[in-house]
């Protein structure tokens, strides 16, 4: 029990910061997207478990690290309490979006509520950037809603899998306990030239050290995968691995 405790977590984030990556918004990337050598920009996806994306948000404040969390609009997700705690420790919030999926792929429904929701998140903060909510079990995906609508109609700035090159940014993802695995992945996944297909993260910290890496990254990291308590981090482990027999089912089918 060594890999997906919040210890290694932050051993990856001093390892940036060691090799002189700075760690940054997506927010404040895309207004600066050319002025920014190196730097990792930092996303997390509440899937659930707010509680545990608050311990995150508390530990990269220590370290001085800002970052923007992505919120469901489901209650095992959507806490205004958590919400707000992150903000105050110069955390930016976003709306984790997957209101295709859940409207059964009529897109009026899906634009009503999400505009609804939006203004839900907006009672407590000015959400400015969303992202999609995988749903790895619908058929839909949720990036399809702006096939027939614009998000910038709402005052969103950007959303990361169409507002950043990825043949110029780097992506990692811990989707399904892994890294970038394209076995257990269904739609986290982006169009790029690199090839990072890490099975630890041990294995990336070994890569920084190597200075392997590309200088600008986008890292995505979900806060329930992360703990240094030893039955959540088992019910964890466990969990995904059902999970992603049900996604490499999914997979194989299509």
């Amino acid at each position: 029990m060594r890999d997906f405790t919040l210890l290694m977590y932050q051993e990856l984030l001093d390892k940036f910061i060691e090799y002189e990556y700075s760690f940054i918004t997506f927010e404040k990337f895309l207004q600066n997207k050319n002025g920014i050598k190196k730097c990792i920009i930092l996303r997390h996806d509440i899937d659930k478990k707010p509680k545990s994306a608050l311990i995150m948000a508390e530990l990269e404040h220590s370290l001085g690290i800002n970052s923007t969390y992505y919120f469901r609009i489901i209650p095992q997700s959507f806490d205004s309490t958590i919400i707000k705690k992150i903000v105050t420790l110069n955390h930016k919030v976003g709306y984790h979006y997957e209101n295709l999926s859940t409207a059964k792929g009529n897109f009026d429904v899906a634009i009503e509520t999400f505009k609804k929701d939006l203004n839900t998140f907006r009672r407590y903060y000015p959400v400015e950037t969303i992202c999609m909510h995988g749903s790895p079990l619908s058929k839909w995906d949720n990036k399809q809603l702006w096939k027939h609508n614009n998000y910038r109609d709402y005052g969103i700035i950007g959303e990361p899998y169409f507002d950043i090159d990825y043949n110029k940014v780097a992506y990692l993802t811990d989707t399904g306990r892994k890294w970038n695995s394209s076995t257990e992945n269904i739609r986290d996944t982006v169009t790029t030239k690199y090839n990072f297909n890490y099975s630890t993260t041990a294995e990336i910290i070994n890569d920084i050290k190597r200075n392997n890496l590309p200088n600008q990254i986008l890292i995505n990291i979900h806060p329930q995968r992360w703990t240094n308590k030893k039955l959540e981090w088992i019910q964890e482990m466990f969990y995904q691995i059902l999970k992603n027999s049900i996604k490499r089912l999914i997979i194989g089918i299509k």
